[in-house]
């Protein structure tokens, strides 16, 4: 580390005489999975502020955000919203009844399953969904601007790399829709 670099939590913590002890324990590698960790925690964080700020959770989000990406009519399932959310039908019914309440979706008769039940996204769910992503963009943007545009690329093109790594060990690739 050059002597003019900030120094964080995690390079003071590495400096810690007892973890000389562990076995096959990379220093740069703890950095890099400490830091990661540490990020991760704080943007979940940030989101979930974000979220309560405009009157939602994250599992509300969430929904909200699987039926945005099926595109318009903003429309899937309640078992698909299941499946994407990896929630039990049940627990999903009770996602589902919350964000009806609040008037965010609304729950509509399959007219190809006599059972089945779609959920849509309201007007007021996309601009639930829209406001709050969007206000949490902005709170992302003020972090990565400690970053060039060039080191953004390079940490993308770095991070993606160790994605696909973890990708191909597990054997699949992510699935998100």
């Amino acid at each position: 580390m050059k002597k003019t670099e900030e120094r964080d939590h995690v390079d003071r913590w590495l400096e810690s005489a007892w973890l000389e002890e562990i076995p096959n324990l990379d220093f740069a590698v703890e950095g890099i999975v400490d830091r990661m960790s540490g990020l991760s925690r704080r943007f979940k964080r940030s989101l979930n502020d974000t979220l309560a700020e405009h009157g939602l959770s994250w599992e509300e989000w969430d929904v909200l955000g699987a039926l945005r990406r099926a595109g318009p009519p903003f429309r899937r399932s309640a078992g698909e919203l299941a499946e994407i959310s990896e929630l039990s039908s049940g627990a999903m019914t009770n996602r589902l009844d919350r964000l009806e309440k609040a008037g965010l979706v609304k729950r509509l008769s399959d007219p190809n399953d006599r059972r089945g039940v779609l959920v849509e996204l309201t007007k007021a769910g996309q601009k639930a969904w829209l406001e709050s992503t969007g206000a949490e963009a902005a709170r992302e943007a003020l972090i990565a601007a400690a970053l060039s545009d060039r080191e953004k690329e390079q940490l993308n093109a770095l991070l993606r790399r160790l994605m696909l790594e973890f990708e191909r060990r597990e054997g699949k690739r992510s699935k998100k829709p």
